[in-house]
Formats: C-alpha cells, sequence, structure tokens
C-alpha cells in the first residue's frame, strides 16, 4: 500500500510532469546537464491583481505566467481560471505545452497562465476588469514573437478579445498576433472553436486503425463537457459512434442506446448542466470512467484517472482531451492490461496547431478558409500520430512514453545546437 505522502506526490501535476520527462529522458540516454536545462522552467512570473468589484471594494487575486522552454520558438499555452490554480500546476502545465508543440512539431515552446479565482462567481465586468489588469501585470513577458496566450479553462474568446485590446491599448498598436484563440473579427482562426476535438478526433480515427476497432458502432464515454467535451460528442457521433455516457462538473448521464449529442449541446446551453437530459439515467460524474464502453475520452482537469479507480476502465482506446488526466501510476495498470492511450500531449493537440495557424494568419494579415485549416490539421495530426506510434514501436514502450522520447529528443536537440549563453 502506498504512503499517503507517496500518494500526494502522484497527484501533484508538476511532480507527475518531472516523472514522465525523467522516463523519456532515460531512453534517450539523456546527460544531467541536458536534464537539469530541460526540466527547469525559464521564467516565472507572479502577480497580484487588484479589482474594483462591482460593489465598490477591492479584491486582489492571485496570477501566474510560466515560460517552461522557448528553445524552438516562442512560449505558447492557456491562460485558466480556476479556484485551484496553483503555480505547480501551472509549471506543470507550461512543461507539458513544451512537450506537446515538440510532438506535433510546431516552433513554439511552452508557457501556461493562471488566475486564482471563481470565475462563476464574478460578473461578466469583474472578469473583464481581473482580465485587463492580469494582462497589463503580465505584458512585459508576453507578445507575438516571446509568448502568445491563448483560452483555457474557463477562459474563452472574449477573454482573448480583452487582452489583445489592453496589449494593443499599452503598445499603441494594434497587436493581433498576442493572443490566439480570438473571436474571428479580431484576427482569429477559421476551425480554432472545436480544433481541440477535431485534432482528437483524427488521432482516434488512426488509433482504431491500429486497434481494429470501428470507429462506426462505437461506444463511446465521455469525462467532461466543456468545449473539448461537448465538441468531441458530436464529432465522434458524426462518424457514427454511440456516445453511451458524459458528464460535466454537476451531473453524468447514461444511455445505453446512445445519448442525442444535439439534445444534450441544446440542454446544456439552457440550463447550464446535463442533469435531467430526456432520454437519460442519471449517474455520478465520477463513475463516467469505469462505464462500458470501447473509448473513453477523459476531457475534464488533471488526475481524472488514478490508481483509486484505473480498475474500473473498462475502455479499449483512452484519448486524453485533457491535461493530465491520467497519473503516473495508473499509466503502467492500463499498459498491462493492453489498454492503448493516445497521451495529452498529442490527443489534445489539435487546439495549440490551430493556434498556430491562427498566429501565422495573424503575422501576414492574411486568413484561410475553414476546410484548409481542417485538412492541414488532419495532415499535421496524422503525421504526429504516425511518428509517435513509429517510436513506441521502436523503444517497446506505451504511446505516452514514446511521445515523450521524441519531444524531448526535438527540444533536447534544439538546445544542444543553440548552445548556453553567454
Amino acid at each position: 500500500m502506498a504512503t499517503r505522502e507517496a500518494l500526494q506526490e502522484e497527484l501533484n501535476p508538476f511532480q507527475i510532469a518531472k516523472q514522465q520527462f525523467n522516463r523519456a529522458a532515460d531512453y534517450l540516454d539523456l546527460d544531467q546537464s541536458t536534464r537539469n536545462v530541460l526540466s527547469a522552467a525559464k521564467r516565472q512570473l507572479i502577480v497580484s491583481i487588484p479589482v474594483k468589484m462591482d460593489g465598490g471594494d477591492v479584491q486582489v487575486f492571485e496570477g501566474y505566467r510560466v515560460q517552461h522552454n522557448i528553445a524552438r520558438g516562442p512560449a505558447k499555452g492557456g491562460i485558466r481560471y480556476h479556484p485551484n490554480v496553483t503555480l505547480d500546476e501551472v509549471k506543470a502545465l507550461a512543461s507539458w505545452m513544451t512537450w506537446k508543440c515538440a510532438t506535433v512539431g510546431i516552433p513554439y515552446g511552452g508557457g501556461k497562465g493562471g488566475v486564482i479565482c471563481d470565475p462563476k462567481s464574478l460578473s461578466k465586468n469583474e472578469l473583464e476588469r481581473l482580465t485587463r489588469r492580469y494582462a497589463f501585470e503580465i505584458a512585459p513577458i508576453i507578445g507575438p514573437d516571446r509568448d502568445i496566450p491563448a483560452p483555457d479553462v474557463y477562459t474563452d474568446e472574449q477573454t482573448m478579445a480583452w487582452i489583445m485590446d489592453t496589449i494593443s491599448m499599452v503598445r499603441g498598436h494594434t497587436e493581433l498576433g498576442v493572443v490566439t484563440g480570438k473571436p474571428i473579427s479580431l484576427g482569429g482562426s477559421q476551425g480554432r472553436a472545436e480544433a481541440t476535438a477535431r485534432g482528437c478526433l483524427y488521432a482516434l480515427r488512426e488509433a482504431c486503425r491500429v486497434k481494429g476497432i470501428n470507429l462506426n458502432g462505437a461506444r463511446v464515454a465521455v469525462h467532461g463537457f466543456g468545449n473539448a467535451g461537448a465538441n468531441i460528442a458530436r464529432l465522434v457521433a458524426g462518424d457514427g459512434a454511440r456516445v453511451v455516457a458524459a458528464c460535466d462538473s454537476k451531473a453524468g448521464v447514461f444511455s445505453d442506446t446512445g445519448i442525442d449529442i444535439q439534445a444534450a449541446l441544446r440542454h446544456k446551453a439552457e440550463t447550464k448542466s446535463l442533469a435531467g437530459l430526456a432520454g437519460t439515467k442519471s449517474m455520478s460524474p465520477e463513475d463516467i470512467i469505469g462505464v462500458d464502453c470501447d473509448i473513453l475520452l477523459p476531457s475534464a482537469l488533471e488526475n481524472a484517472i488514478t490508481l483509486a479507480n484505473v480498475g474500473q476502465v473498462k475502455a479499449k482506446i483512452i484519448a486524453e482531451l485533457a491535461n493530465g488526466p491520467t497519473t503516473p501510476g495508473s499509466d503502467r495498470v492500463l499498459a498491462d492490461e493492453g489498454v492503448f492511450l493516445i497521451p495529452d500531449i498529442l490527443a489534445n493537440a489539435g487546439g495549440v496547431t490551430v493556434s498556430y495557424y491562427e498566429w501565422v494568419q495573424d503575422q501576414y494579415s492574411f486568413f484561410w478558409s475553414e476546410h484548409q485549416i481542417n485538412e492541414t490539421l488532419e495532415q499535421t495530426m496524422r503525421t504526429a500520430f504516425k511518428s509517435v506510434y513509429e517510436t513506441a514501436q521502436r523503444y517497446d514502450t506505451d504511446m505516452r512514453t514514446g511521445a515523450y522520447i521524441l519531444a524531448v529528443d526535438r527540444v533536447a536537440e534544439a538546445t544542444r545546437v543553440r548552445g548556453i549563453f553567454p
């Protein structure tokens, strides 16, 4: 039985990120100096964010922006608003972004931001004031050529519009490329809203080919029904899959004959929850992990699949739309059980890939069609899947380790060629 301390360490996202990195580094026989450079965050900024609330009082929030590595290009990564944000979590997410960008071969390093707040308890005006002050505080280290934020948990295109406007006001000119995930009217990209889910769909199709599973008719469970979860449910249903279970943070729903996803989307938009969806049975959100299905799609937060519940997993394929939903201990159990896992740094890389396309379009003020975006994304995701799968086969290991070996090797090579200044 693991000690309480060991379990706590395993659930710390930064400790998990370090374990995943070290496993790949061992396969690559990286020297200690290279490990030291690649495992350390390049820059960590902690900011104080005073916000005048609607009632007239001032509350002070704490925010972070971490740049993990910029060897292959400017830092890239989302900003999340959540009561449980910690510096360790943001550091872990920034490092995962480094490996994610390297996995799909786009010229970015990893960054991430977060603000400790409960966005559901704030008015729109309070959210705007918080966002603009946070943007002002991190302004010295962000920009199209140094660090490009994007939406994440409980942030969206409106959040990005406020950040873009704030930075533009500070710098005296419109700075389209300072963030991605913006509204189309402000230099946003076609296809960005569903890019994370669509990239996962392309990777999932490849995994189904490898495992000999037909996505048409496959039983699918979706854990999390935010932007990524709702979109992947819609997309797999479009491919003929039967979504038998889904949940958001408040409620889980189940239907053995398949959930009507369009009805679920309407119900969620109207009631802000999946609870009470017609034609479904109610279940606990935590129980979605153990639903009898072919494909499980963790699309919520970190540590959804742990040693406490991994034994309940019945899926043959897991595709991680969330960042860090599976702990290292669970990884080993799933690998032993023969579950084919598409790791987060591959499965959810569609979002940052289309963010890259948006940034390129902003740099040139020349915009692509949605068809062109999706076609290019599919090519990128299929190429990345093939590279990860071949790496995993070559090293006789699981897909997550294969992805990390590929990514760490690419960043290590860039670091080696650049050298250390001075």
